[in-house]
């Protein structure tokens, strides 16, 4: 039988790309890059090389791994393949922006349950995502924290010990 969506304690939430818009972000910042360095891209090109590229075998933390996403979609989207540029990029996340219903949405969602956010980026980048969203979170989980990334169970198993470690259960969570 269903619950009722008042009947959760908590609700848990993947940040990049449901709350933060981090395609508009990426193409935004190699829009830039293309425009100073004379050559024209096109965003959904970008976004695909960026997909292939982001889950290479030697990918690392995001979005620390942007530096070396650049260097490898670089040469492909006739962009200089120069660091400064991959650093830029992986930069740019401290100003990507929230969906435009995202903050207005958590903060009415906080009125009634504890929001937790759980993300596979790096600590300082949902530091500057949190504050684009209004700080709605009572508490966060990143790849930092957790050792680990989603989908992997051992993310999610700290999230339960959080929970549990308040005196509730995983049955208390809305994901």
């Amino acid at each position: 039988m269903a619950r009722a969506f008042s009947e959760f304690k908590y609700m848990t939430f993947d940040v990049v790309g449901t709350l933060i818009d981090f395609e508009g972000g990426i193409t935004t910042c190699l829009a830039g890059i293309a425009a100073e360095t004379g050559v024209s891209i096109d965003g959904e090109a970008a976004l695909a090389l960026y997909r292939q590229a982001r889950y290479m075998p030697d990918a690392g933390l995001f979005p620390d791994d942007l530096v070396r996403v650049y260097m490898v979609i670089a040469p492909q989207l006739g962009l200089p393949a120069d660091e400064k540029f991959g650093v830029r990029l992986r930069d740019s996340a401290c100003v990507w922006k929230g969906f435009p219903d995202s903050a207005a949405a958590l903060a009415d969602l906080a009125k009634s349950h504890k929001l937790i956010a759980m993300t596979n980026a790096r600590r300082w980048a949902l530091d500057h995502f949190e504050k684009q969203l209004g700080s709605p979170f009572f508490a966060t989980f990143t790849a930092d924290d957790t050792g680990t990334e989603k989908p992997d169970p051992a993310f999610f198993q700290k999230v339960f010990d959080f929970v549990a470690s308040r005196g509730d259960s995983k049955d208390d969570i809305l994901h």
